[in-house]
């Protein structure tokens, strides 16, 4: 996968998110920022944020995603 792709699939399951990746082919690291995270727990966040990727994972295109799920106001 490519990380203009990765950034692109959590917009369009986060569309208020500020999105940032870094890393290549299955392995990415991403910090998303985004009001819809207030008043959740991190594993909800960060099954929010890995939806989009059901399949690449069970079939293996993508192996890992480091992730950093914060509300605005936590981030600053």
């Amino acid at each position: 996968m490519e990380v203009d792709v990765v950034k692109a699939r959590i917009i369009a399951g986060i569309p208020d998110a500020t999105v940032t990746v870094q890393g290549e082919d299955c392995s990415f690291t991403v910090t998303v920022v985004s009001e819809q995270f207030a008043g959740k727990l991190p594993v909800a966040r960060q099954r929010m944020v890995m939806a989009p990727f059901t399949q690449e994972l069970a079939s293996g295109e993508l192996h890992a995603i480091s992730i950093e799920a914060v509300t605005p106001a936590e981030k600053s």
